[in-house]
This record gives C-alpha cells, sequence and structure tokens, in this order.
C-alpha cells in the first residue's frame, strides 16, 4: 500500500547535510549537558543516560544516510 499526498514534492531531501546537522547539534549540545550536570548537583551522572542514548540515533542517522540509502527513482 502506498501513501500519496496532496503536497507537492519541491524540495530535494539532501539526507548528508541533515545527518551534518544533527551531528554538529550533538557535538554542540552534548558538553553543554555536562556542564551543567558538573555545576549543578553531581551526586547522580544523568547525562549518562542522554548521551548514548542520542549517540545511537547519530549512529542509525548516519546508517540512514550513506550506508542503506535508497536509489532515487524508487
Amino acid at each position: 500500500m502506498t501513501h500519496q499526498s496532496n503536497w507537492p514534492a519541491t524540495t530535494k531531501v539532501n539526507l548528508k547535510a541533515g545527518f551534518r546537522i544533527h551531528l554538529l547539534v550533538f557535538l554542540l549540545v552534548t558538553p553543554v549537558l555536562w556542564l551543567v550536570w558538573y555545576l549543578t548537583d553531581r551526586t547522580y551522572p544523568w547525562p549518562l543516560w542522554s548521551t548514548p542514548a542520542w549517540a545511537i540515533g547519530i549512529l542509525f542517522h548516519y546508517l540512514g544516510a550513506f550506508v542503506f540509502r535508497k536509489s532515487a527513482d524508487n
């Protein structure tokens, strides 16, 4: 079953640029999270939950953009 949309396909999706933006945001936000943790209550390292989870998201985004990319004619 295919889904048809009424929206025109006027823009091309640039998967590589999307991945680079995602990686850049990860690299900028993660140190800020660790800095907030360091400057506040350091009893429990809560960034240990968000950092690996986000890194797994980055990995899957990389795989989708570069490894398992569908051809444009599909």
